[in-house]
């Protein structure tokens, strides 16, 4: 199933649009997958995923991406669904994103406030919540060949290359505004209750740090 979409700017790694909400956990899981989502948003920004196309485990979930014309379009499924289809969906965004009057995208400097966007983003993945309908098994069926340019990591990985390569300089990075409340560290298996602990108190740190600012 599509859980989570979010639509970000590659120059600045601003979200500017996302899905509704489609994890059924609490809001602890929920904010925890958002924030992954946005931190590879980030990494893609800074041009430390250079792919175009990427496949991210995490959990029982995987996060897949597509970057075109300085867009980045992200989509979170759980690991069973077909990695094709939801490069399909992530495609389909691409197309619709597109009629959009770019001058104006350029001028958006909240995040998620591109809010025409997100009815967009609810159609779409409408179609593609059953894989078994007629139109997404088509889309299964056509050009079987594997798509090798998809390069696959864990969240993880870029977790670890993110520390390694900037160190103590990211609690600055923890000021800008669109970026307050980030937990670094990464959930595995049977560690949901520690990595929410860390999450809530990274919050509450960021929380203050705004407020005193």
């Amino acid at each position: 199933m599509v859980k989570l979409t979010i639509v970000g700017r590659v120059k600045d790694g601003l979200p500017l649009a996302q899905g509704h909400r489609y994890i059924t956990d609490d809001n602890g899981i929920f904010g925890f997958y958002k924030q992954q989502a946005e931190l590879v948003l980030e990494e893609i920004a800074r041009g430390a995923l250079e792919s175009p196309k990427m496949t991210i485990h995490v959990d029982h979930h995987s996060f897949y991406y597509l970057v075109e014309d300085g867009v980045c379009f992200i989509v979170l499924c759980e690991s069973s669904y077909p990695r094709k289809l939801a490069f399909h969906y992530l495609q389909d965004l691409q197309t619709e994103f597109d009629k959009f009057d770019k001058r104006i995208l350029d001028k958006i400097t909240r995040p998620y406030s591109f809010v025409k966007f997100d009815s967009v983003i609810a159609n779409i993945r409408k179609q593609y919540i059953d894989t078994r309908t007629q139109a997404n098994l088509s889309k299964l069926k056509a050009n079987r060949k594997r798509d090798d340019s998809i390069v696959t990591t864990h969240i993880s990985e870029i977790a670890r290359r993110r520390a390694r390569n900037l160190g103590d300089s990211d609690e600055m990075d923890a000021y800008r505004p669109h970026r307050l409340g980030r937990c670094f560290s990464i959930m595995g298996k049977g560690e949901h209750c520690r990595e929410l602990r860390c999450l809530k108190f990274r919050i509450s740190v960021d929380a203050v740090r705004k407020f005193s600012s």
